[in-house]
Order: C-alpha cells, then sequence, then structure tokens
C-alpha cells in the first residue's frame, strides 16, 4: 500500500510540473506579444520626411516612397478647404527666446504646440507650465532626439516616448497629448506603427525653412517671404524658437495671417475634424 501511496503521488507531482512548464511557456508568449506590439514584419527602411513646396497657396505634395504614413495616424497637413493653421516649434534647448514668443501668441490669442524633449521640460518647468496654462500644447519630441527608424527594440523604442510624458506629468499634474513629432523628420512604417501602439499621432509638416542656425539667422525680410508665400489652408508650420529672426517677426505674421482670414488651432481642433 505505502508503495503504491508514493507511486501515486510522484504521478501526481509529475503532471503538476508539466501542468506548470505548459502555464510557463504561455505566460512567457503572452508577455512577449505584450512588449513586442507591432509586426516585426514591418518595413524598417528610414525615409526623411520631405515635401514639394508650392507658392500658389495650394497645399503640398508629400513624400510619394512612404505614403503609406496615412494608415498608422500621420499627419502632415490640415483640411485643405479650411483656413486654418496649426503652428509648431520644435525646442531641444532653451535660447531664451520662448517668453517673448508667448507674450506674442498671448496677444493674438492664438494658440501653437511646442514639441520638446525631456532635457527641455527638466530645466524649464516655469515655461512648460505657462504653455500649458494659456492653452498651448507641449507635445512628444523624444527623450534623446534620436532617429526613431533607428530604434527596432520596441521597449527601448518606448522609453524615448514614456520618458517624456513622465517628466510632463511631474511638471503639471497633467498626461501629456498624445501627439509625437518624429525627430529630424526620420521615420520608417515600423516607427509609425510603434508610435501608434503607443497612442500617438505622428505629427510631420507642410512648411518649414531654415531657422535653426543661431548664427546664421535669415533676414526678416527673407523669413516673412518664405512664411507668407508658402502659407496654404491647413498648413502645419514647423519654427524653431531658438530663432531670433522668427520671435521678431512673429507679430508681423501673425497680423498677416490673421488680414488673411487663417485662424491659429491646436492639433486637438485637426484630430477631431479627421
Amino acid at each position: 500500500m505505502k508503495k503504491d501511496s508514493l507511486k501515486k503521488y510522484i504521478m501526481i507531482g509529475a503532471f503538476a510540473l508539466i501542468l506548470f512548464g505548459i502555464a510557463s511557456i504561455n505566460f512567457k508568449s503572452l508577455d512577449k506579444t505584450k512588449t513586442q506590439i507591432s509586426s516585426p514584419t514591418l518595413d524598417t527602411h528610414e525615409y526623411d520626411w520631405y515635401f514639394n513646396p508650392r507658392e500658389d497657396g495650394k497645399q503640398p505634395s508629400p513624400i510619394k516612397e512612404a505614403d503609406f504614413f496615412k494608415k498608422y495616424g500621420a499627419y502632415y497637413v490640415g483640411n485643405p478647404n479650411e483656413k486654418v493653421i496649426y503652428l509648431s516649434f520644435d525646442a531641444g534647448y532653451e535660447s531664451g527666446n520662448t517668453p517673448k514668443l508667448l507674450d506674442t501668441l498671448k496677444k493674438h490669442n492664438a494658440k501653437a504646440q511646442f514639441f520638446v524633449v525631456e532635457s527641455y521640460i527638466k530645466s524649464n518647468p516655469e515655461l512648460i507650465k505657462r504653455m500649458e496654462k494659456e492653452g498651448h500644447l507641449v507635445c512628444n519630441h523624444s527623450k534623446s532626439h534620436p532617429s526613431m527608424a533607428g530604434i527596432t527594440d520596441f521597449e527601448k523604442f518606448k522609453e524615448e516616448i514614456t520618458s517624456v510624458e513622465k517628466a510632463y506629468k511631474d511638471v503639471t499634474g497633467k498626461e501629456m497629448p498624445k501627439y509625437f513629432r518624429p525627430p529630424m523628420g526620420k521615420f520608417s512604417e515600423q516607427s509609425l506603427k510603434y508610435t501608434q501602439d503607443l497612442g500617438y499621432k505622428s505629427i510631420f509638416w507642410s512648411f518649414a525653412y531654415v531657422d535653426w542656425y543661431e548664427k546664421k539667422q535669415p533676414t526678416h525680410e527673407f523669413a516673412k517671404n518664405k512664411i507668407y508665400s508658402r502659407t496654404h489652408p491647413g498648413a502645419i508650420v514647423l519654427l524653431h524658437p531658438n530663432s531670433s529672426t522668427n520671435t521678431e517677426i512673429l507679430d508681423e505674421v501673425l497680423t498677416h495671417w490673421e488680414k488673411e482670414g487663417y485662424k491659429l488651432k491646436t492639433l486637438d481642433y485637426l484630430n477631431n475634424k479627421k
């Protein structure tokens, strides 16, 4: 009887170990699925965002090689039949111009979006609070400004975005708006899918010009002519706040847009209209 009982317990124990092993494999598979949300078969080829600018008041044509970006909640322009402009600033560091830019925006009751990196938030908490308080959107521009197309590991990709979210919430107590601008405009099909999986819209642009070299700033007239000639309905305008020229001409530019019948809105308006 003792031998039979012992044999019975051994068989029960072995069966339990088998079940435990199967469960462990399933949990590991589930965990892997959670981590790697996106299909590993998506293209990782890196593209540089570009478009063919126009000076006839019409929207530019986007990059043809990567028309798949539309599938992943990516925008570069708004409604072609609506005189709305989405003004955005990409900020990697503070040059001292942002307070004046905010003053000018407030004067015109105009709203903008500021795409910032993690270090900007941590170094300028009061500016971040002011942006949010005055109705602007503070949006995600990554932790360290890398090519997101070059990050194929989902967890590393996720860290570039969620660390900025955390920094923003630590400063404001609020959730960060779910808009992401790929650093340098570099992207791949996989990076757009990863961004979408994290709940974000990828935001490109339909106007930009060379304004970021602080020691080689464009003249006021050159900048205004470039901006005015390429303004179009639904424009997503990309400027850099470290530009002294942008800071000095913004009042005139906003006045010009107002006279032309344009209204400045946030990306929340664009997202709700789509």
